[in-house]
């Protein structure tokens, strides 16, 4: 009898997206899971969070991790100026890297100092065509360095596991239609976090932040269309963008205003027009401005079907509360302002978000050592760049004001 796989994971980060990845690791079956490590900057957070999660040790040096033999992979779920560095460092010590997205973003590279101490109107000033250059680098120097250390780099878009996405394109595989026009939006009221709203630390807006996902599906879809049809992806070859930021609107105050606002140079509004080359359209939105909890949504129109796919919210479970307080403290859904009223509470996020899904399917990639895998399905470090690309190609056509092509090798 066959032993089972084994994967031996430490988690770099103990915030938001690090708990959600540590539950999903958790409940991964066919493969025996270890999340040997957490690192963090404070040693008191990272205990407590080690302790939650049943992580065998908390810890703040990264270097101490990647000279661990016994660890596998590193799930990296740090701020964005993090993602090289930390890539470049595990990739060099032969781990297999789990970055989330966006892959690399601009944050000031070209200035001098460490990108969280930079002047944020400074570093959103910068001409957007250097921004471009400067983040698609990173990206491409995070794919470089894992294919040097001959280790996978998988990019953690979790739109492309979450079921309704995943039997959407069952759907139009089964169809041999050929999709036409997808849009595609992830909404919701803004962070209040004060580093989301500075450029030098999260590298752009809404669009960057929440548009990323339904972009990367959108490539995606395209690419296993074009393999499935003709043995090539179908690519991008030009994007129009468009961004603003509303949540400066003067007529806003304290006492009408429910979103977030104070952003320094960021937008809460962003969208591009994707033009591929088989002549079909992809549009992807990201808005800061919409109240009432997350919105994540995919409309698929084919030359025979027209498929929409809703992440969040969707009405398996419908709850009314007479005031906030009635079901404890649970979060009834992300972003969600309370629990008066009705309101869609989510059975499992973490299902219908993809993040458990796609925590299985790298799982066993990285357990079975089925590296090649990783690239087939197309979660891997080049999704992640295209996505890059597309994005900072998209502030470059909103501050000109044209359709930009997009410059490939």
């Amino acid at each position: 009898m066959n032993a089972r796989p084994k994967l031996n994971v430490a988690l770099v980060g103990a915030g938001f997206l690090a708990r959600t990845r540590a539950r999903c690791w958790r409940r991964v079956y066919g493969v025996d899971v270890e999340l040997s490590a957490v690192v963090t900057r404070g040693a008191p957070a990272g205990e407590v969070f080690a302790v939650e999660f049943g992580i065998g040790r908390a810890v703040s040096d990264l270097d101490a991790v990647l000279a661990d033999r016994d660890v596998d992979v590193v799930d990296l779920c740090v701020p964005n100026h993090l993602h090289r560095p930390f890539t470049e460092a595990a990739a060099a010590a032969g781990k297999a890297v789990l970055c989330t997205k966006p892959l690399t973003a601009y944050v000031g590279q070209d200035h001098p100092g460490d990108p969280t101490t930079l002047d944020p109107d400074a570093v959103a000033a910068t001409d957007r065509a250097v921004m471009l250059q400067l983040a698609l680098a990173d990206a491409e120097a995070m794919v470089a360095a894992c294919k040097a250390g001959k280790v996978p780099l998988l990019y953690g878009e979790n739109w492309l596991f979450a079921p309704a996405i995943r039997r959407a394109y069952e759907l139009l595989a089964s169809s041999d239609g050929v999709l036409l026009e997808m849009r595609g939006h992830e909404a919701h009221r803004g962070s209040h976090s004060a580093f989301s709203k500075q450029w030098n630390h999260t590298g752009g807006g809404a669009l960057l932040r929440l548009g990323a996902h339904p972009i990367g599906a959108m490539l995606w879809l395209k690419r296993l269309e074009g393999m499935r049809r003709d043995g090539r992806p179908v690519r991008v070859v030009s994007v129009t963008g468009n961004v603003a930021d509303p949540s400066r609107h003067a007529g806003l105050t304290s006492s009408n205003t429910a979103v977030a606002t104070g952003g320094r140079g960021v937008e809460s509004f962003g969208n591009v027009s994707m033009h591929f080359e088989d002549g079909s359209v992809g549009v992807a939105h990201g808005s800061d401005l919409s109240l009432g909890g997350m919105e994540s949504r995919l409309s698929l129109l084919s030359s025979n079907s027209h498929l929409e796919c809703s992440l969040s919210p969707h009405d398996q479970l419908r709850a009314h509360a007479p005031g906030d307080g009635t079901f404890g403290t649970a979060v009834l859904m992300e972003k969600a302002s309370g629990q008066a009223g009705w309101n869609t509470p989510l059975p499992d996020e973490d299902d219908s978000s993809g993040q458990q899904a796609m925590l299985q399917v790298f799982a066993e990639v990285l357990g079975t050592g089925d590296h090649e895998f990783a690239a087939a399905i197309g979660c891997d470090g080049a999704l992640g760049a295209e996505v890059v690309r597309i994005v900072y190609s998209a502030y470059l056509s909103a501050a000109e004001g044209r359709a930009v092509a997009l410059d490939r090798p």
